[in-house]
């Protein structure tokens, strides 16, 4: 069995003038969670319609669960499980019907539909409104019963098309321990998003797409240092010690760079930072520190933001796509 359970190579799609996909490829290993981030129009949602067979590429080839999308899409259906960037159930159906419809459409018998349907209600705390036709749920509500929807069939591959949209932070976090349930139960989850920490807290590898292509494709911690490597930050508790502070990070610096005090240095708690090549920057630090008469109420070593990672990638003028005329 291969290691890979989403595997696609030179995704193309054009619509009109526009290179929806130039050219993707995207690799995701079983039982993980593959991030797929980019901005408004980047391509994602494309993508993931086409690893869904819900639309057809231009060119190139896709295959989910060892299963041609292209050549056996009804096999491709039965392992999946998709959940698009709007809610799609029928408003006119209660949570339950909803439910049990979808698992007798996966040919479960209404008994076994029914008790999914109910785990499910349970699990996305949708219970008590179970008997309610889902017009009258509230926006966040529905959302939570669409993601119920996708997973009824217990779902080998779970495609996830910014699935925490409209929820509020509580019900965002308890999306994410429905994500991490699924995959330590077996499933392999591909989320598109555009919440970073979303990203950050849940994916295993994080595949970046702008303007139809594939720019980066890494695990988050790999992304952060190509962007930018570690920084050591100090915050002395006595702010007359910032000088000293400053003389000990410069033994540590990474070659090229100088320890800096930020702006609110000359106050109480103002903190000094430096890059530093790695960790072990602070078995040199630390006691130096201390020989010092340095105090600390603050020490760590940080990687660059998510966020960080992808302004910078994204903005980088070599990520650009290629001009109209090169696509044709």
């Amino acid at each position: 069995m291969s290691d890979l359970v989403v595997r696609a190579e030179g995704l193309r799609k054009r619509f009109g003038k526009t290179q929806a996909l130039d050219g993707v490829d995207l690799a995701m290993r079983r039982g993980t969670v593959l991030g797929v981030l980019g901005p408004n129009g980047a391509g994602k949602t494309t993508a993931v319609r086409v690893l869904a067979t819900l639309l057809k590429p231009d060119a190139g080839t896709a295959e989910v669960a060892g299963i041609d999308v292209l050549k056996e899409p009804g096999r491709v259906r039965r392992r999946i499980g998709l959940t698009g960037q709007y809610a799609s159930v029928d408003e006119d159906l209660t949570g339950t019907q909803n439910l049990v419809l979808i698992g007798r459409l996966l040919d479960l018998t209404t008994r076994d539909a029914r008790k999914r349907a109910a785990e499910l209600l349970e699990w996305f705390d949708l219970t008590e409104a179970a008997g309610r036709m889902a017009k009258t749920y509230s926006g966040g509500m529905r959302r939570r019963l669409d993601l119920a929807a996708s997973l009824v069939g217990h779902p080998e591959v779970i495609f996830l098309d910014e699935p925490t949209t409209g929820l509020d932070p509580a019900k965002r976090e308890d999306m994410w321990g429905v994500v991490r349930t699924q995959v330590t139960q077996g499933a392999s989850v591909l989320l598109t998003t555009q919440y970073l920490e979303e990203a950050d807290a849940l994916a295993d590898e994080i595949v970046v797409i702008n303007q139809g292509r594939v720019i980066a494709h890494d695990t988050p911690d790999g992304l952060k240092r190509r962007v930018g490597g570690l920084t050591l930050r100090v915050r002395p508790a006595d702010p007359a010690k910032v000088p000293d502070v400053l003389k000990v990070l410069d033994l540590v610096a990474a070659p090229g760079t100088k320890a800096s005090a930020d702006e609110a240095a000359g106050t109480r708690g103002g903190a000094v930072s430096v890059p530093v090549a790695a960790d072990t920057a602070l078995d040199i630090a630390v006691p130096e520190l201390r020989r010092a008469g340095v105090e600390l109420i603050d020490l760590g070593l940080h990687l660059p933001s998510l966020d960080e990672v992808f302004h910078a990638l994204t903005t980088d003028p070599r990520n650009d796509a290629p001009k109209e005329s090169e696509l044709v």
